[in-house]
């Protein structure tokens, strides 16, 4: 089974943002992004919309040409701004407003009726679900019977460890993958995953997509984000080729 990067330019609007101009472009860097070998873009449109903002949403829509991911809360604005555009697939993430960025996964479990108000209405309109969750059997779980078809596991509890307390995350999320690949659900991952820590989470052969934003865009400074993204993709496929 093939792995699909999927490159969050997220902080390319971020940097836009902070001095208010209109570059960087976030539709330019998607654009540079699938040239350079991603398979897909993923944007959050952030309730505060503190870096992509809807007409980033909007013109992605009709620029991206592989799979177009949009993450956002499971909120009734969202939901609007989602089945107006009409993404390939909408992710479901937790937010706060005091977070520099997503903190753990959704609690899908404790959740189910208002993010059954949100998926619903997305997959009637066939919009493909996913939800960002921790690597966790009774999130998995709720995440299949609420309709989802997809699930990214979130890899922050990876990313950040060290030793002993790293191969324990990995391996909660070999099981977490293998679990939700037995349960019917398409497996993604991604959050806080660099050149040096992707390898082996490319190696768990039930995830079939990453969502990597961060560490590429912050390549990119250095060496280009061209060469960022190639030198993501070959991280990948060495760990895909372990398998």
């Amino acid at each position: 089974m093939s792995l699909a990067l999927h490159v969050n330019v997220d902080h390319v609007a971020t940097l836009r943002q902070a001095r208010g101009t209109r570059y960087p472009d976030p539709v330019e860097a998607a654009i540079a992004c699938e040239r350079a070998g991603a398979e897909g873009i993923t944007v959050h449109l952030r309730e505060d919309r503190r870096h992509v903002q809807e007409r980033d949403v909007r013109v992605l829509k009709e620029v991206v040409r592989g799979t177009y991911n949009l993450e956002m809360a499971a909120s009734d604005d969202g939901l609007a701004i989602a089945l107006s555009v009409r993404p390939d697939h909408v992710t479901l993430v937790p937010e706060r407003r005091e977070e520099r960025t997503t903190e753990g996964g959704l609690d899908a479990a404790g959740q189910r009726v208002a993010l059954a108000r949100v998926i619903d209405p997305l997959r009637a309109a066939g919009i493909r679900v996913s939800l960002f969750i921790a690597p966790d059997d009774a999130q998995i779980d709720a995440a299949a019977a609420l309709g989802a078809e997809q699930i990214e596991l979130h890899t922050g509890d990876y990313a950040d460890a060290v030793g002993a307390h790293r191969r324990e995350a990995l391996a909660g999320l070999r099981r977490g993958a293998t679990r939700a690949k037995d349960a019917g659900l398409r497996v993604a991952a991604g959050h806080g995953l660099t050149v040096a820590n992707v390898v082996d989470v490319a190696a768990i052969a039930a995830v079939e997509e990453l969502n990597i934003g961060h560490a590429i865009i912050a390549d990119a400074v250095i060496m280009g984000i061209a060469d960022a993204v190639r030198s993501m993709r070959d991280a990948m496929d060495r760990g895909r080729a372990t398998k």
